[in-house]
């Protein structure tokens, strides 16, 4: 292993050791426990509460102009621009974020349809302590702070470091760790985006990538906060992300196993078949120097500070142009056809036997958001809000949402866009798999909490 200078290991290890605080250890604030930039966040909210309905309007519309402008500009793959890599993106999450723009606005304003802004539909989420609003300083905190993690090696040292533990277990390459790693603790659209990168430059086969992608793209920690956070239930966050854990890995080991992901080619995406040579270390090496070398090499390339904040805007614009109308968007339907129609019940009808012979309280009001969360993470945490009251549900719904993982609002329309080998039945048929399987977990670890 090569040596590095005292200030190159600096760069490595107080980034990441302050990143791993900021992000990952819960504190106690008063009587509940939290991540920092959680509780940040919600400090931030509370100062801007009055302003954060038109302030998150204005971004939301914001994303659905710059979205159609760009539609009509060529995209430039060799260069693209920040503008570019923000607003665009194809008709259908423009037509998304456009919709996202109207609702705000009917909102804002009171303007049209009552069933559209009530506070039981859109109102509910764009109110100053609504889910969008708190979205957006959640969004700051994290967004700025993620470099900590992303740009100074830490990846780099513990994927290098799981190659003996994603191979025997997952049958992947341990480069698959950074993807998990990277969605964990920013968001499941980095890890989709980094899997078809991986892909597309030959590091995956079509299995890989198809596993990675709907497997490893994990719901991120501050997400994770804003669900828990949604039912009330912040203070048994550990036990929640402990369940999310746990559950995460039993899919892990299953799901990749069986239909339709077991049927993927073991084969690259030039048609060479995989051999294995490419996981073998180095000469001279062993995983944690190998992991080591890495970090510090990625360290020593993120001295300069301007990047690093630019890089800390980039995500914060990513998630508000990015996430927000979506959310909006298919939130406000969501909530309208649970308010207004009986779409969901009817569609969430078969769980309702299983949920009852799990034990679980609420059933039948349960039932439905089993199967909401295909169209976005937060609609069940959402509609089980002052509908549901039963602690083991609330913490079943919370956790389930979180591990269904095929969210078309974000990881699964973000799949469809890309070359990794899916497409809509796959994902339908992993999300009911993934929900089948994690509910005996889920409630069996509800009814020990409560």
């Amino acid at each position: 292993m090569k040596k590095h200078s005292l200030s190159t290991w600096l760069y490595f290890l107080v980034p990441s050791i302050l990143g791993i605080l900021l992000f990952m250890i819960p504190f106690k604030f008063g009587e509940e426990w939290k991540v920092p930039i959680a509780k940040f966040a919600a400090i931030l909210s509370g100062w801007l509460e009055p302003a954060m309905p038109m302030a998150a309007m204005f971004i939301i519309v914001i994303a659905a102009l710059g979205s159609i402008a760009f539609l009509f500009i060529p995209r430039n793959s060799s260069n693209p621009s920040l503008a570019e890599s923000l607003f665009k993106v194809t008709p259908f999450w423009t037509i998304t974020r456009l919709l996202g723009a109207v609702f705000a606005v009917m909102v804002t304003f009171k303007i049209g349809p009552e069933a559209i802004w009530s506070e039981d539909t859109g109102g509910l989420l764009l109110a100053p302590d609504g889910l969008v609003s708190f979205l957006f300083t959640i969004f700051l905190f994290a967004g700025l702070l993620l470099p900590l993690l992303l740009n100074f090696g830490l990846l780099e040292f513990f994927g290098t470091m799981m190659v003996k533990v994603m191979r025997p277990l997952f049958n992947l390459p341990g480069r698959s760790s950074i993807d998990a790693l990277a969605s964990w603790i920013g968001d499941g659209t980095i890890g989709v985006l980094l899997t078809s990168k991986q892909y597309e430059d030959g590091h995956y086969t079509q299995r890989e990538a198809a596993i990675i992608a709907t497997t490893f793209s994990v719901v991120s920690i501050t997400f994770s906060l804003v669900i828990i956070d949604t039912v009330g239930m912040s203070q048994y966050f550990l036990p929640f992300y402990a369940t999310v854990i746990l559950t995460g890995i039993v899919l892990a080991l299953i799901v990749p196993r069986i239909y339709p992901l077991r049927g993927k080619k073991e084969e690259y995406i030039d048609g060479r078949k995989f051999t294995g040579a490419e996981e073998k270390l180095p000469e001279g090496y062993n995983v944690v120097s190998h992991g080591l070398e890495y970090a510090l090499d990625k360290a020593s390339k993120n001295r300069s500070i301007s990047t690093t904040i630019k890089d800390g805007m980039k995500n914060v614009l990513d998630m508000w142009i990015g996430v927000a109308p979506v959310v909006m968007a298919f939130g406000t339907v969501a909530l309208i056809l649970a308010e207004t129609t009986s779409v969901f019940t009817i569609l969430g009808k078969p769980f309702e036997p299983i949920l009852a012979l799990l034990n679980i309280p609420e059933a039948a009001e349960a039932a439905q958001m089993m199967v909401v969360g295909f169209a976005d993470m937060f609609l069940p945490v959402i509609l089980a809000d002052g509908v549901i009251t039963s602690p083991i549900t609330l913490f079943t719904i919370a956790t389930i949402s979180v591990v269904q993982l095929i969210y078309m609002s974000e990881v699964g329309g973000l799949i469809l866009g890309t070359k990794i080998p899916l497409n809509i039945l796959d994902l339908i048929i992993i999300f009911l798999l993934r929900t089948l399987i994690a509910l005996p977990i889920v409630a069996g670890v509800a009814h020990l909490l409560f």
